[in-house]
């Protein structure tokens, strides 16, 4: 294909920020040592402090340190590495989550830094879980996407050497390859989501898909618009028709070594920018955002990265629904009725509300491959930002065991998601006078009218849905989520193929 000269990032997906910058990520256990460029030690908010931070409590405080998960002090040396006070918060509250977090604030304080060592006290946690989140926290803060700045500053982490109280170094290395095995399905969503539209297409994503399956262990199908018409995908051949780029549905599958007892199905939204087609959007910030509408699709390709390397058991197929939604004299228009596969017509009555027509296709085409179970993912609507804000995704589902999955998997990966019901009392706002259903539910409660509308294709097949609209991205740095695209939902998955079971 030939390639655009303002279309910087190569087919092969390479030399992308997140990739890159982790496999030179080393992870070792050991005391620190003089080669570090920073050393971190925990603080807590009771007990002793360090002595190898040459500061007592009283001193750090003048200082204006303070104890907390989150804060960190920098305390240079005229010889040898800078020296960090990290706050740990209360010795008996240290979690997970917290860990991941003071690794991250840690991991940021140093910035500048290339070799870094954190030595923890007192994670009553097990040593390879307090590893695996240590090295998640770090990993994930000092991400940052560069790849179009032509002079970037950013220090890439080559070293993070760990010393925790009473681990064996064994438990350490384990928990920090597992760690940089879910990071990576975060930092393959976070390039994905934060390349601009021109820089990533459909058929860009499809050719991505095929060189990461290539290098982690997972088959990958290409759908054009060829295809997609034999097939009947109504959904995202309408949504595709003002646009001059081709659509793709990307279908991927991953097969365990051993013989898999239950298959998993995961769908993911591609809207490679929203424009909202005829519905035109407003050009303000969100609009701004709008590249990132793939969120959905890439948390799943990240996903599917992780899992040979995660020892996932079950058979996981994906689908992303791969387009661009452009206003054009061939835009499909409100009035329209779309016939998904299957053959359920839909009245389209707005052209905004896209991501539910393409995933209606992808619904029905994971229903015929007969898998046990459904998770899609979206940054579906303004309504799930408005109703949990950025730091928490809806979930809904049909099914309290895929409910309880992708709850428990949230727990693990501090991605947090809160249940929402289902409420099918709203339903009848999706009936049409002239088709089978329309796309578009009343005033309010509109997560909960799309997810309804998913539901009507998910059918009987046990199904949640997260609707990540609000949590694709921050404006700032948040401990461990870097400023931009967050990747968020793509560990959720990959836990939860993990723990999934028929």
């Amino acid at each position: 294909m030939t390639r655009s000269p303002n279309k910087l990032i190569p087919a092969d997906f390479e030399t992308l920020p997140g990739l890159v910058d982790l496999s030179a990520v080393d992870v070792v256990s050991r005391a620190p040592a003089a080669s570090d460029e920073a050393v971190g030690y925990t603080v807590f908010a009771t007990g002793d402090v360090p002595t190898e931070l040459g500061l007592d409590r009283e001193a750090l405080t003048r200082a204006g340190f303070d104890p907390k998960v989150g804060r960190t002090l920098v305390i240079p040396t005229p010889s040898g590495p800078d020296l960090v006070a990290v706050g740990a918060g209360e010795p008996a509250e240290l979690d997970a989550a917290m860990l991941r977090d003071l690794a991250a604030a840690f991991a940021r304080a140093t910035a500048r830094r290339a070799r870094i060592a954190l030595v923890v006290a007192g994670a009553d946690l097990g040593a390879r879980d307090a590893a695996q989140a240590l090295v998640e926290g770090a990993a994930l803060a000092r991400y940052r996407y560069r790849v179009l700045k032509s002079e970037p500053t950013h220090v890439v982490l080559t070293q993070l050497a760990l010393s925790i109280d009473g681990a064996e170094g064994s438990a350490i290395v384990n928990g920090a390859s597992a760690a940089l095995i879910s990071a990576r399905a975060a930092v393959v969503a976070r390039d994905l989501a934060n390349t601009p539209p021109g820089h990533l297409t459909a058929v860009d994503m499809g050719e991505i898909a095929v060189a990461l399956g290539a290098r982690f262990g997972f088959g990958v199908e290409l759908f054009d618009k060829a295809a997609l018409i034999e097939l009947g995908c109504g959904g995202l051949l309408g949504v595709n028709q003002g646009s001059t780029e081709e659509p793709r549905m990307v279908k991927l599958t991953y097969e365990p070594a051993a013989p898999a007892s239950a298959h998993l199905g995961l769908v993911g939204k591609g809207i490679m920018y929203d424009s909202g087609g005829i519905s035109l959007k407003p050009s303000d910030p969100m609009h701004l955002l709008m590249k990132m509408d793939m969120g959905g699709a890439a948390a799943v390709l990240g996903a599917f990265t992780a899992m040979r390397d995660s020892g996932v058991s079950a058979k996981v197929t994906g689908w992303l629904m791969c387009t661009d939604n452009m206003p054009s004299g061939t835009s499909y228009k409100l009035g329209d009725v779309l016939v998904a596969r299957g053959g359920t017509t839909v009245e389209v009555k707005n052209t905004d509300a896209e991501g539910r027509l393409v995933m209606m296709d992808a619904l029905a085409l994971a229903n015929e491959d007969g898998v046990d179970a459904i998770i899609d993912i979206a940054t579906l609507t303004g309504a799930a930002l408005m109703a949990l804000g950025q730091s928490t995704a809806p979930v809904f589902a049909n099914d309290e065991g895929m409910a309880e999955l992708v709850l428990a998997a949230s727990e693990v990966t501090d991605e947090p998601l809160w249940r929402m019901p289902l409420e099918k009392k709203y339903r009848s706002q999706l009936d049409s006078e002239i088709a089978d259903i329309s796309n578009l539910g009343g005033k309010y409660a509109g997560a909960t009218t799309a997810a309804l509308f998913l539901a009507h294709f998910a059918g009987d097949t046990p199904w949640a849905h997260l609707d990540i609209a609000g949590t694709m991205q921050t404006e700032k740095d948040d401990a461990w989520r870097s400023a931009g695209a967050t990747g968020f939902g793509a560990r959720v998955l990959l836990e939860a193929a993990r723990a999934f079971t028929r």
